[in-house]
């Protein structure tokens, strides 16, 4: 009971600690990826919180993997270091009988890692595309802010407003409108417009302005001024629906539906939390401390060895795609393959097996003559 009470204590401490190191850093670098895209106009500006949200709630598994694999490796390796191993060790308790308590500790978030792996990654890619389709669906109009240039969604026009006059109106003051279209190109000025509906378009209607207009490659330039004139800015795009992503379907609709894009989408949600459940094994397996190589040498090899594993499970999705692999042999190969390497070392180590005393012959006792006594 003092064993497996005084590990979770410390895996409590430092799994928590980590896991607020490693949200931090996610954080910061989804918040520049986050704002690069708000500046290109991929995503409303007014939403970067609630995308930072979504991105990081679907990271979250990767997140409490390495945040596991880190904490427990790390307290093993502090148990060695400190001599605590040894105490253990000569109290009867193996190397392999860590496993309880680690697995005691790790349920829950391992849980957790199922969970969001399985479900919540299709409900978080569901969300943040339906917020970029929402906002790429503007129309043009929707898209001009005061004092900012702003290009159309077909790229064939470029807007810019002073300031807006009346928002109940919808009118705005200093309006600049450089466009081209079917061969001319067009640089329209207007101290005033207003928006106008008609039917089902929006018509933009500029008051007391000019407007050049030339053909392209030819030097001729026609200008006219005039006193109101309008021009239709279409209607808001229709959200695409056509092509479905096979990260925004559940499982049953991926289950149903056994194609090579659904099998591969499949293969790496349930590698994820199979991949967790190797970790704690590895963690066993792996912790140890070198004298002469500090604190910081084993934990680098820890995180390359997830590294490693991680672009594994991410290259076997690609596998199964282009057809390399089946999705029930992928699993088999890559995870179960990992789990019996895991456990293989984990044994080596408990046991204390070394190629040495395998290749060591055997010593025999001499036998003695008949008659002579031993």
């Amino acid at each position: 009971m003092l064993f497996q009470s005084s590990i979770r204590r410390e895996l409590a401490r430092s799994f928590g600690a980590t896991l607020v190191v490693l949200i931090t850093i996610v954080l910061t670098i989804v918040l520049i990826r986050t704002l690069g895209q708000a500046s290109r106009g991929v995503i409303n500006p007014q939403d970067v919180m609630l995308f930072m949200a979504y991105s990081t709630l679907g990271r979250l598994p990767t997140i409490l993997t390495l945040s596991l694999f880190i904490a427990m490796v790390g307290t093993l390796s502090r148990m060695y270091r400190d001599s605590e191993m040894v105490v253990w060790f000569t109290s009867g308790q193996g190397l392999g009988g860590f496993l309880a308590p680690l697995f005691r500790f790790a349920w829950p978030v391992l849980l957790i890692i199922t969970l969001t792996s399985l479900f919540v990654w299709p409900w978080t890619n569901q969300q943040t595309k339906d917020m970029q389709e929402r906002y790429g669906s503007r129309s043009d109009l929707d898209r001009v802010a005061p004092g900012q240039f702003q290009e159309s969604s077909n790229g064939n026009r470029v807007f810019f407003i002073d300031r807006d006059a009346s928002k109940e109106r919808k009118s705005s003051n200093n309006v600049f409108i450089a466009a081209t279209e079917k061969g001319k190109s067009s640089i329209t000025t207007a101290r005033s417009g207003r928006i106008q509906i008609t039917g089902d378009s929006q018509v933009l209607v500029l008051e007391n302005g000019q407007r050049l207009e030339n053909q392209i490659g030819q030097s001729a330039l026609k200008i006219s001024e005039f006193a109101e004139y309008g021009t239709t800015m279409g209607n808001s795009v229709a959200l695409n629906t056509e092509v479905v992503d096979a990260k925004l379907l559940s499982i049953p609709a991926l289950v149903k539906t056994p194609t090579r894009g659904n099998a591969s989408e499949l293969a790496w949600r349930l590698g994820l939390a199979l991949a967790a459940v190797n970790f704690v094994v590895l963690a066993v397996a792996l912790a140890s401390v070198n004298p002469r190589g500090g604190r910081s040498g084993n934990m680098v090899f820890v995180v390359l060895t997830f590294l490693v594993y991680n672009n594994l499970v991410n290259l076997g999705q690609s596998w199964i795609f282009g057809g390399l692999i089946g999705f029930a042999n992928l699993l088999v190969l890559l995870h179960g393959g990992v789990l019996v390497l895991g456990l293989a070392w984990l044994a080596k180590r408990h046991a204390n097996w070394t190629l040495r005393a395998a290749l060591r012959p055997r010593s025999r006792r001499p036998r003695l003559p008949e008659g002579t006594d031993a």
